[in-house]
């Protein structure tokens, strides 16, 4: 395995080192450089409120040392279903007490049996490996912008019919920006550990790569995947001592201010409330519709389960359905819509309440683990994969965790905890 990474993370650097090479990167990175500069000395940064600023919150030790703990998700997960206007059938009450029950064992106490001697054994990945990772997924993810927008004729932002046009086999290695964005911020916050950079260096470039994948996930028409780019950046900013406490909740306001505002306005332009509703009321539908959704699940998957696997297996590139046009033609016949079905959908459907026992605690299991690495470790690697998977986790309240990309980001963080778990007992 080891002679495998080695052969590609070597063809990889060479890759990315003759991008750095040429003419148009030394270009764009030489204005970078000097809008750096300018930033880092910049006068009007004086006038931005300290890291000292609403003090009060670093007193609140949960805030300080657990924001971002695995048990936001369930948090999120009951604040979601609060939303709704309708309630959850008895069945889906069991279901959901299973789920919750399973996530906090799996997150809050089965970690503590393991890792805990000397985690200097850990796999150590290399600054230069991880940078050039990510650099040439974001490549991958651009040149496929660029095809994505010429196989429909337009940019889907100007566009917004033609967006139904994108075909899911050229916008899915578009959000390979996604993780690319998470690698290399891992980068520059190794460059930060190490004293070769400065905070104000780190933020900026932080900064830069949330402004990249605004400009091309935006002209897509996609919010989901620059939530997800958000969140990384936020998470990897704050265990790594460059994003302040205070930033991560008044960012998390503005965010949540902004989903309820652009669903709001966007139900008033497509005339589907008025204005004499209230703003939350886009939101509470479209949880009240994805908890009607999961009832139905619920009732459909039983104790073991419909369709054993299918559906997981059904996010595979090729497969006749996606698992939420599955989910679509389970529960109304119609193949041609894509429906949410929560984090706990799929689980029921394929395996029941006892799938969704299980599958619970396993995701618990997995962020538990890397929760607990990163803490103990500080390592910039390991913030890095527990804020991809913990962002992929939190949207996944919603949308489930489905896509086949998303998956194999799991499967990469399992498969490294494991080794750590293996090497730390030896």
């Amino acid at each position: 395995m080891s002679v495998i990474y080695s052969t590609l993370t070597s063809v990889i650097n060479k890759i990315s080192d003759e991008f750095h090479k040429s003419f148009l990167f030394t270009f764009i990175f030489t204005i970078l450089g000097f809008i750096e500069n300018q930033w880092v000395n910049s006068y009007f940064k004086r006038f931005y409120p300290s890291e000292n600023f609403l003090n009060f919150l670093n007193k609140n030790e949960i805030l300080k040392n657990h924001i971002f703990n695995p048990l936001i998700v369930l948090f999120l997960f009951a604040l979601f279903l609060l939303l709704s206007m309708s309630k959850p059938s008895d069945s889906l009450v069991i279901t959901l007490i299973l789920a919750f029950a399973g996530f906090f064992i799996g997150s809050a106490i089965l970690p503590r049996h393991f890792l805990n001697n000397n985690l200097k054994n850990i796999v150590e990945f290399e600054r230069r490996d991880i940078y050039s990772i990510g650099f040439c997924l974001i490549l991958i993810s651009i040149v496929f912008f660029f095809v994505s927008i010429a196989s429909v004729g337009g940019i889907p932002l100007l566009k917004p019919s033609i967006r139904y046009l994108l075909k899911p086999i050229l916008t899915m290695p578009v959000f390979l920006i996604i993780p690319g964005t998470c690698l290399i911020a891992s980068a520059y916050l190794k460059d930060f550990q190490d004293k070769k950079i400065t905070r104000s260096q780190a933020r900026f470039r932080f900064l830069f790569l949330l402004f990249i994948d605004c400009a091309f996930l935006l002209l897509l028409g996609y919010r989901t995947p620059l939530l997800a780019a958000f969140l990384i950046i936020i998470i990897i900013g704050f265990y790594g001592n460059i994003v302040s406490l205070w930033e991560v909740v008044i960012g998390a306001v503005i965010g949540i201010g902004a989903i309820i505002g652009i669903g709001y306005f966007r139900s008033l332009g497509e005339m589907t409330i008025t204005s004499s509703t209230s703003p939350l009321y886009s939101l509470q539908s479209r949880a009240d519709f994805t908890l009607h959704v999961l009832n139905l699940l619920d009732f459909l998957g039983g104790n073991f389960g419909l369709t054993h696997g299918h559906m997981l297996v059904s996010s595979i590139p090729g497969s006749d359905l996606g698992p939420r046009m599955m989910v679509g033609k389970l529960i109304a016949w119609r193949t041609e819509v894509t429906v949410t079905p929560t984090l706990i959908g799929q689980m029921v459907v394929d395996f029941g309440k006892v799938g969704v026992l299980i599958g619970m605690l396993l995701l618990g299991f997995i962020l538990g683990i890397g929760f607990k690495i990163m803490q103990k470790t500080k390592n910039y690697f390991y913030i890095g994969i527990y804020s991809l998977i913990l962002t992929y986790t939190i949207l996944g309240i919603e949308t489930g965790i489905l896509d086949i990309q998303v998956l194999i980001y799991f499967v990469i963080a399992v498969f490294i905890y494991l080794i750590d778990i293996k090497n730390t007992r030896n």
